[in-house]
């Protein structure tokens, strides 16, 4: 009886011994040779590549085949004015136009299992475009992250009124890339892992973030908080469809 007792117990689904979870996004990747680097960090960051760019495919493949999830990184009309870069998506598109741009972006990127928006403070204010994004996104079965650019952000009210999952970015860990700027960031997304149970910190492949990252990050399990690829973040469904994704890559 009791080693029968014994088999249960080792054949039921283990829970997390973690209390709360931290998915980190690197954004920005595929530009710089630099960004390479972001393949010795652990296979549980979520790495975020340019659509169009001269190495996203390659660090996509490379990222993916070693277990990161993989979003792609829409670039969106900012405020400011700056320059988009590849892919961009601006409010003087037609519907048609736009859509197009995003299937292109989505095809351009391997192995995309969720999208995030690369600046954007001005196109995800607007209604309109971000439907377009979020119908576009259904298409591949493909969540959304608002990267949070700017408060008055449509994109979750929009991804929630059309059943696409949908996160929101808690803290940027690298606007300021100094020991002490990194160390105060992190102990805030420490702190708020704790308090809301589970945030999305966004970071960037700037050699201070990965170096202050490779020496920093177990600390995050010695918090009893455990690092995740945004998917697991989201619904379960979600989740078991990313993870499908990747026993079939192994198989």
């Amino acid at each position: 009886m009791r080693y029968f007792l014994l088999l249960i117990f080792l054949l039921l689904p283990s829970a997390s011994v973690f209390a709360s979870q931290i998915a980190i996004i690197i954004d920005d990747i595929g530009y710089r040779q630099s960004d390479k680097a972001v393949l010795s960090l652990p296979a549980n960051i979520t790495l975020s590549i340019l659509p169009h760019t001269p190495l996203g495919k390659d660090l996509a493949s490379k990222a993916y085949i070693q277990g990161n999830e993989i979003l792609v990184h829409l670039p969106m009309q900012a405020l400011n004015g700056k320059t988009i870069g590849p892919g961009a998506l601006t409010n003087t598109m037609s519907e048609i136009k736009f859509k197009a741009q995003v299937e292109d972006s989505i095809n351009s990127v391997p192995h995309a299992s969720g999208a995030n928006n690369h600046m954007g403070s001005f196109l995800t204010q607007l209604n309109e475009p971000m439907r377009w994004v979020m119908e576009s996104l259904r298409q591949h079965n493909i969540y959304f992250i608002d990267s949070m650019t700017t408060k008055y952000t449509r994109a979750g009210i929009v991804a929630e009124s059309m059943g696409i999952p949908i996160l929101r970015r808690e803290i940027f860990l690298d606007n300021d890339r100094s020991q002490s700027g990194l160390e105060k960031q992190f102990k805030h997304a420490i702190s708020l892992a704790h308090a809301k149970g589970k945030i999305v910190v966004i970071a960037h492949p700037y050699p201070e973030t990965i170096a202050f990252l490779t020496k920093n990050l177990q600390r995050l399990a010695n918090a009893n908080i455990e690092l995740v690829h945004t998917s697991q973040l989201v619904s379960p469904h979600v989740n078991s469809e990313v993870s499908a994704k990747q026993v079939l890559l192994q198989d």
